[in-house]
C-alpha cells in the first residue's frame, strides 16, 4: 500500500496536505461560528441567514467561476485564493471585526472566493495524479476529511470554549496560510485564455453545457447522480435522524454514535479503494448502488426489531457509509476521467449548481411527506424509484463503466 501511495506524486501529496490543513481550520469556524451567532441572538432565523449567506453566492456564481478556472491559471487560482482567505481572515482579529454584521459580509465574500477556489481545483486536480491513479487520489483526499469530520466538532467545541470565536477565526486564517504554501510548490502549467468582454462569459458557460450535452457518458452519470442524490439525500439529513431521535427515542449519545458509524463505514470504504482495488472499484459501481439501496430500505424494518434495534441501526449505517464510498468514489473518478481539462472546470460547476439546485426539492418533499405518511412508506418511496431508475442505467452501464479504460490505437488483447 506504501508503495501505491508514493506513486501518487508529489504534486499531489501536496495538493492534498494543503487541503487537509485548510479543512482543518474549516472545519473549527463550521463549528465556532454558528455557537456564536446562537451564544449572541439565541435566534434560529441569524443562524439560517449565515446559512443562505454561504450557500447563495455559490448558486449564483458556480457558472462564472467555471469559466474563470478554465481560462485562468489554476495553480495561482487555488494558492491566491487560500492566501486571500487568510489574510481576510487575519484583518478580521486584527480590526475586531466580531459583530455579526461584520461576519455576515466575512461570509459572503469567503463563499465567494471558495467558489472560484473550487472552480480552479475541481479541474486541476485530475492533471496531478495519472489516470489509473484518480480513484486512490480520490479516496485518500476523502479519508483526510472524513477523520477531520469526526475529530472536528469537538476540536471546534473545545476551541471555542478555551477562546472563543477569535481563536477559532485565527486557527482558520493560519490554516489557509499554510495551505496556500504548500500549493505554492505544487509544479502545473496551464495554458490561459484571458476575458476580453463580458459576451465571452456567456460563450463559455454555454459551451460547458454544449460539452455536457454532447457527451453521452457525461449527460449519463450526472443526470444518474442527480437524480439519485435527489431521492436519496432526504433519507440521510432528514429521515434517519428522524428515525433515530423521534420513531426510537435514542439518546444523544446513540444518536453521536450512529452518526459515527457511517462515518467509520465511509472510511473503510475508502482504505479498501486506497489500499487495494483502485481504479478496480470502478468497475463495482453498479453493485455496490444496488447494495446501497438494498441496506437503506433495510432501515424501513428497524423500528419493529425491539432491543435489538440499536447494534442493526448501527451495523446498517456502517454498511450503508461503506457502499457509500464504493459508489461516490468511482462516479466522481469516471466523471473526472470522461471531462477534458478545457472544460472541467465548467461541467464541474455546472454540475454542482445542478445538486445544489436540485437538492432542496427532495428535502422540501420529504418533511411534509414525513408527517402525513410516517417514516416507513417515506423510506420505501424514496428507495424503490432509485432501484428503477438504475435499472434503467444500467441500459448504460458499459458506456459507464468503460470511461478511462477505452482503448488507445495499437492496444490489442481483452
Amino acid at each position: 500500500m506504501l508503495n501505491d501511495l508514493r506513486a501518487l506524486g508529489r504534486n499531489y501529496w501536496l495538493y492534498t496536505v494543503g487541503r487537509w490543513i485548510s479543512q482543518a481550520g474549516w472545519v473549527v469556524q463550521d463549528v465556532a461560528v454558528p455557537l456564536y451567532v446562537l451564544d449572541k441572538t439565541g435566534s434560529g432565523a441569524m443562524m439560517s441567514l449565515f446559512v443562505m449567506a454561504e450557500l447563495i453566492p455559490r448558486l449564483v456564481l458556480n457558472p462564472i467561476a467555471g469559466v474563470i478556472g478554465d481560462r485562468y491559471d489554476r495553480k495561482k487560482l487555488m494558492y491566491g485564493l487560500d492566501l486571500a482567505r487568510g489574510a481576510l481572515l487575519f484583518a478580521v482579529i486584527g480590526f475586531n471585526l466580531l459583530d455579526l454584521r461584520s461576519l455576515l459580509v466575512v461570509q459572503i465574500a469567503m463563499s465567494v472566493m471558495g467558489t472560484f477556489f473550487s472552480a480552479g481545483i475541481s479541474g486541476m486536480f485530475p492533471d496531478l495524479v495519472e489516470k489509473e491513479q484518480l480513484a486512490r487520489a480520490n479516496s485518500v483526499l476523502q479519508m483526510g476529511g472524513q477523520i477531520l469530520r469526526i475529530a472536528g466538532p469537538v476540536l471546534g467545541g473545545l476551541i471555542y470554549a478555551l477562546g472563543g470565536i477569535s481563536l477559532a477565526i485565527l486557527i482558520n486564517a493560519a490554516s489557509f496560510l499554510g495551505s496556500g504554501l504548500f500549493e505554492v510548490l505544487i509544479e502545473y502549467e496551464w495554458e490561459t485564455r484571458g476575458l476580453s468582454s463580458v459576451r465571452e462569459v456567456w460563450k463559455d458557460m454555454l459551451e460547458g453545457f454544449r460539452f455536457i450535452k454532447g457527451s453521452r457518458a457525461v449527460t449519463l452519470i450526472i443526470s444518474y447522480a442527480i437524480i439519485l442524490n435527489t431521492l436519496l439525500n432526504p433519507i440521510f439529513v432528514v429521515l434517519i435522524p428522524y428515525m433515530a431521535r423521534v420513531v426510537m427515542g435514542f439518546s444523544a449519545v446513540q444518536f453521536g454514535g450512529i452518526e459515527a458509524a457511517f462515518t467509520v463505514g465511509a472510511l473503510a470504504g475508502n482504505l479498501l479503494i486506497a489500499g487495494k482495488l483502485g481504479e478496480r472499484s470502478e468497475g463495482l459501481v453498479f453493485k455496490a448502488i444496488f447494495a446501497q439501496l438494498i441496506l437503506m430500505l433495510s432501515l424501513a424494518f428497524v423500528p419493529g426489531l425491539g432491543s435489538l434495534a440499536y447494534p442493526i441501526f448501527l451495523g446498517l449505517l456502517g454498511a450503508i457509509g461503506f457502499s457509500n464510498v464504493l459508489v461516490n468514489v468511482p462516479l466522481f473518478t469516471k466523471l473526472q476521467k470522461a471531462v477534458p481539462g478545457e472544460v472541467r472546470s465548467r461541467v464541474f460547476a455546472a454540475f454542482e449548481t445542478a445538486v445544489m439546485a436540485t437538492t432542496p426539492i427532495g428535502m422540501a418533499v420529504a418533511g411534509p411527506l414525513l408527517d402525513v405518511i410516517g417514516i416507513v412508506p417515506l423510506i420505501v418511496g424514496a428507495v424503490l424509484p432509485s432501484i428503477a431508475v438504475t435499472l434503467y442505467y444500467l441500459r448504460f452501464k458499459e458506456t459507464i463503466l468503460n470511461i478511462g479504460f477505452e482503448k488507445t490505437p495499437g492496444e490489442v488483447g481483452a
